[in-house]
C-alpha cells in the first residue's frame, strides 16, 4: 500500500547511500558523454534520460535491488518485478517538464536521488487537480503511480543534481 491518503506516493531511504552514491556519481560523470551512450527526451537543450548499463556501474546493483524490494512492498506483490532505469542529470537552471510514465505496462514509477545540492529542484506530483511538492534528499527513493503527472522545478543551485528514474512492471515468465 501507498502510505499517503491524498497523494499516491511512498518515500524510502537507502541506508547505504553514503557508500555508493559518490561512486555512482563519479562513474556516471566519466561515462555520460561517452560515445555509444543512449540519450533520449531532448527538452530545453538537454537530454532528460541517459541510459548507462548497470554492468558499467556495478554500484547501482544494491540501489536497484533496494528499489525493487520497495516497489514490491508498495504494490503489495510477491512477484518479481522488471525495472527499467535511466539517469537524469540536471545542470543549473534546468527543469524536467510535466509527464507520466504510463506508456506501456508500467505499474509504478520512481526516482532515486544520487546528489541533491540545496535548491536543485523539487519533485512536483499532481493528483486530481491538486499538487504535492516534495523536496528531495540524497539517498531518498520516491515511488508513485506510473500515471501520476509529475515534473521537477528549476535547479536554482550552481551544481548538477543527479537522480535515477525508474519504471516497474511484472517480470516476464521467461526470465
Amino acid at each position: 500500500m501507498f502510505n499517503q491518503i491524498n497523494f499516491n506516493y511512498s518515500i524510502f531511504t537507502f541506508s547505504k547511500s553514503n557508500n555508493v552514491n559518490p561512486i555512482i556519481y563519479k562513474k556516471f560523470s566519466n561515462l555520460a558523454d561517452c560515445k555509444g551512450i543512449k540519450r533520449t527526451h531532448l527538452f530545453n537543450g538537454r537530454y532528460e534520460n541517459i541510459y548507462i548499463d548497470k554492468e558499467l556501474i556495478p554500484e547501482l546493483t544494491p540501489v536497484l535491488e533496494f528499489a525493487n524490494l520497495c516497489a514490491k512492498k508498495t504494490l503489495n506483490l510477491s512477484k518479481n518485478l522488471d525495472i527499467g532505469f535511466w539517469f537524469n542529470n540536471m545542470p543549473p537552471e534546468s527543469v524536467t517538464t510535466a509527464h507520466t510514465h504510463d506508456d506501456y505496462d508500467e505499474m509504478l514509477s520512481g526516482v532515486y536521488y544520487v546528489t541533491v545540492p540545496e535548491n536543485s529542484g523539487n519533485l512536483i506530483l499532481y493528483n486530481n487537480g491538486d499538487k504535492k511538492t516534495i523536496i528531495p534528499q540524497h539517498g531518498q527513493l520516491i515511488l508513485f503511480k506510473a500515471d501520476c503527472l509529475h515534473e521537477v522545478s528549476m535547479n536554482n543551485s550552481k551544481q548538477n543534481r543527479l537522480s535515477i528514474g525508474m519504471n516497474f512492471g511484472i517480470k516476464s515468465k521467461k526470465d
